[in-house]
């Protein structure tokens, strides 16, 4: 992939619902357990310090009010895809898992792979979190 819009046309050729986009962000809903579920998955551009693209993943967890910083950081440690980070969320702040990857060397497999994994290991996070509960 050598851009974002290369980025925006494989989620749409792969048959992702797209549900929001603006010029440098995405937001693709992912239907789980038959439909019962849903899981909405952000895929933005961020550039490093020397310029070099990258793609983040993103998926919001849980809303970070009386969170234990503790749980997080333990998960950091032992994930070996995505990390939390806190994020904000129509203006609430909320726990977000979240993979970046560079361009070079991106092709479609992998963005699918990423959408999935993101989108399903973040809903169990949310279901853990929130006693069942999904936030969308």
């Amino acid at each position: 992939m050598r851009n974002f819009e290369s980025i925006r046309r494989h989620i749409k050729a792969a048959g992702f619902r797209v549900t929001m986009q603006d010029e440098d962000v995405l937001c693709t809903e992912l239907s789980l357990e038959q439909g019962t579920r849903h899981q909405a998955i952000f895929l933005s551009e961020l550039d490093d310090d020397d310029g070099r693209p990258y793609l983040r993943v993103s998926t919001a967890v849980a809303p970070t009010t009386g969170m234990d910083a503790r749980r997080a950081l333990v998960f950091n440690w032992q994930s070996r895809v995505g990390y939390l980070a806190i994020g904000d969320l129509d203006g609430v702040p909320y726990l977000q898992l979240c993979e970046n990857r560079p361009y070079d060397g991106l092709d479609g497999a992998e963005i699918d792979r990423l959408v999935l994994e993101i989108g399903g290991l973040g809903d169990r996070m949310e279901r853990m979190m929130s006693a069942g509960g999904d936030l969308l």
